[in-house]
């Protein structure tokens, strides 16, 4: 074996950011972006799961359900994420407004600025106890979680050539995965100390260091432009309000990437309700219940900082995307029909954790990949279209397919989610046959 093949993938990561100054801020701005969602994350749980539905609903809301004999106890998560679906209707078009009219030295801080300013508010209404703050907190916390990450991934595409992200992506995921850790024990070491509200300020704290990254990464962001001849991203991108919608009705690679997201979205939409259907079946005890799911959160961010530390970067150095967009299909179609013969709480976790962490570690920074080669309305129009309108469409849609499937049965449940494992599949070689086609770095 060289020498090159022996050393340790920690000894590579050091190598990579002695390399790049580019990436240590990178690591910084992905550590702080999730290690403030997964702060906040607990407490959307603890809403969601509340049986105070005056901290969930306004007081005329709840009435309202009441006086059409429908108790909103009873649809709280089918009412909150029909209507996350909604606001993302009506956010995608304001965010491509600010794109189209802005530069990014502008529209990038403007919106940490507003998830900073609106967390500000939930501090407030939390420190207040005004009803419905648990609803609105959903909301908000949704929408963060996919147009922050969108726009990160938008930037690391201006940021980083293909080959540095080849290189690169799987060090930043892990750099977030290690936030994704932070955040949890941040939440439980200081919740019952400070209170809730007080989280808030403690997200928005990382939030702020995320606007710092973004002021210091922008130079790298110039140079690669003028070296590279691009567009230049200090400038307005001009267009409508919706050209990201368009752009994935009109190109080949962004439907493929589109029916990709949905059908990976399916996967885990199925698994995730099954999951909670069969643990509150077998595993009566709360507190069982709790440490079971506790357990599976760990197990995956333990596999998929293994997996980015030591295989991403090869995977997609040495043989490009398609390993990355296909194993995690293939390993769900084997994981789904050992479900449908033997659906157990232990095989699901199993299962839940092989599936959530190949979608973080692999196919994640796979596709964003693809990003770094095309044009700049692609990244942060069509991408954050597909990481936004497409992804919560096809939440909201495969949460009702599950509501008939499971009329009929685990097993039928875990079928059908094999057979949407297998479109995933199929949505990525559409997506490899089309990539093919972009032009390399020049």
């Amino acid at each position: 074996m060289s020498a090159s093949g022996r050393v340790s993938p920690l000894r590579r990561l050091w190598q990579a950011l002695s390399d790049s100054p580019a990436l240590w801020w990178s690591f910084l701005y992905f550590f702080c972006l999730l290690s403030g969602y997964y702060v906040l994350r607990p407490v959307r749980e603890a809403m969601a799961a509340s049986s105070d539905l005056q901290a969930i609903f306004p007081p005329s809301l709840i009435a309202w359900f009441d006086a059409h004999g429908l108790p909103l106890k009873d649809f709280t998560l089918q009412f909150l994420f029909s209507c996350v679906f909604l606001i993302m209707l009506v956010m995608q078009p304001l965010y491509g407004w600010v794109v189209s009219r802005f530069p990014r030295r502008v529209f990038l801080p403007v919106v940490y600025g507003f998830f900073i300013a609106t967390l500000l508010g939930f501090y407030v209404m939390f420190d207040s106890g005004v009803p419905g703050r648990g609803m609105a907190f959903f909301f908000w916390i949704t929408v963060f979680n996919l147009f922050a990450v969108a726009v990160f991934w938008s930037f690391m595409a201006d940021v980083f050539s293909n080959a540095q992200a080849r290189a690169y992506y799987g060090y930043i995921g892990a750099a977030g995965t290690v936030g994704a850790f932070l955040g949890p024990i941040i939440t439980s070491s200081l919740v019952q100390r400070v209170g809730i509200a007080n989280l808030m300020l403690v997200s928005a704290g990382f939030l702020m260091a995320c606007v710092v990254c973004i002021w210091r990464l922008r130079h790298w962001a110039v140079v690669r432009e003028q070296q590279m001849q691009l567009a230049d991203g200090e400038q307005p991108m001009g267009g409508s309000v919706i050209d990201g919608l368009k752009l994935i009705v009109r190109e080949p690679l962004l439907r493929w990437l589109a029916l990709m997201v949905v059908f990976g979205v399916g996967v885990g939409t199925l698994l995730y309700n099954e999951q909670a259907s069969i643990v509150r079946r077998m595993i009566t005890d709360p507190a069982a219940s709790t440490a079971f799911f506790s357990r599976i959160d760990l197990a995956v961010n333990a596999l998929t900082l293994v997996i980015q530390l030591g295989l991403t970067r090869w995977l997609l150095s040495r043989f490009g995307i398609a390993p990355a967009l296909l194993i995690p299909g293939i390993a769900i179609i084997i994981g789904f029909s050992v479900l449908a013969a033997s659906p157990l709480p232990l095989m699901v976790a199993v299962v839940q954790v092989m599936t959530r962490a190949s979608e973080f570690s692999l196919g994640k920074p796979a596709r964003e990949t693809i990003y770094t080669r095309v044009d700049r309305q692609w990244r942060y129009k069509a991408g954050a279209a597909i990481d936004t309108v497409v992804y919560r469409g096809a939440d909201l849609t495969f949460a009702w397919v599950h509501k008939g499937l499971s009329l009929l049965g685990s097993h039928l449940v875990f079928v059908g989610g094999a057979a949407v494992a297998v479109m995933m599949t199929l949505a990525a070689l559409g997506v490899l046959k089309q990539e093919k086609k972009l032009p390399q770095d020049r």
